[in-house]
């Protein structure tokens, strides 16, 4: 297995399934420090070849340096070469492997993604972050963001950092979403070079309360809205009201916001998603195990 990214995406698309390998020996590689996320009984080798042993590779994809490497020593022995899907899909959402199999989040992010190629396919096992959202017990939530407006304020969860919107127009659409419903916003975890910083210092000055405490997403418990963040469809599997909002949407995000079923802002919330019959982070392991036998 390789490990991109330790975000609460990456966790819940590559680390959660381990929880449910049982038995299966597994390796897994990272890029980063790992070991604290994993079983005891997980081992995380150096950077190098893959054991003869090893009879699948389950990844996030083959467009960052370690997924890319264990994708074509795959290719070269002919393994089996998962990818697990960990967040939304735009269309700068990097190619698939060539001859992966996508476990995808949904039928309709199966074929967008692999669009019309005949060397890649799907499976759907939905996504575990959302499940865990959906299913999440109550009692454990955190407590509202405390600020010098009510409780439940508005919370803009910020996306200055993507890469698919100029930033400029990011910025426009947060400020004027901010001063007009009196919303909090919080930056991605991403906003932390010179230019979000200067960003953030300007919403400050212009009144907008900014959320650097980190708290996770999960826990917040007021409103959501956000331009195309994976946290609107969280808050809504929670129950929590979320919505989306960007003035002038390029096409592109107009059909994102209804392939996910994301509602705007001014309208009714965003409905739960559909949850699977059978918990992501399981059915993923039964894949990787039916792969390898």
């Amino acid at each position: 297995m390789g490990v991109a990214a330790t975000t609460a995406s990456g966790r819940a698309a590559l680390v959660a399934p381990l929880g449910h390998l049982g038995a299966t020996p597994t390796l897994v590689y990272a890029e980063q420090e790992i070991g604290h996320l994993l079983p005891s009984w997980v081992p995380v080798p150096a950077p190098a070849r893959l054991p003869r042993s090893v009879q699948v590779v389950l990844a996030d994809g083959h467009y960052l340096g370690l997924g890319h490497d264990l994708w074509a020593e795959a290719r070269e022995r002919g393994l089996p070469y998962l990818m697990a899907q960990h967040g939304l899909i735009t269309p700068l959402a990097p190619p698939l492997a060539p001859g992966g199999r996508l476990l995808a989040w949904t039928a309709e992010d199966g074929r967008f993604w692999g669009c019309t190629r005949g060397d890649v396919s799907y499976e759907v096992v939905g996504s575990q972050l959302l499940w865990t959202a959906g299913t999440r017990d109550e009692t454990v939530a955190g407590e509202p963001f405390a600020s010098d407006g009510p409780a439940q304020s508005l919370t803009y969860l910020g996306q200055g950092h993507a890469a698919e919107i100029s930033r400029a127009r990011l910025v426009q659409a947060a400020w004027s979403t901010c001063r007009e419903h009196g919303a909090v916003y919080r930056p991605h975890p991403s906003e932390s070079d010179s230019a979000s910083r200067a960003v953030l210092a300007g919403y400050a000055r212009a009144g907008i309360t900014v959320d650097t405490r980190g708290v996770p997403l999960v826990d917040l418990t007021g409103p959501i809205v956000s331009v195309f963040s994976t946290g609107v469809l969280e808050a809504a599997a929670r129950g929590r009201d979320a919505w989306v909002d960007f003035p002038r949407p390029p096409a592109w995000l107009g059909e994102f916001w209804e392939r996910y079923g994301m509602h705007r802002l001014g309208s009714s919330p965003t409905p739960a998603p559909a949850l699977p019959p059978q918990e992501p982070a399981r059915r993923i392991a039964e894949i990787v195990t039916e792969a390898a036998s």
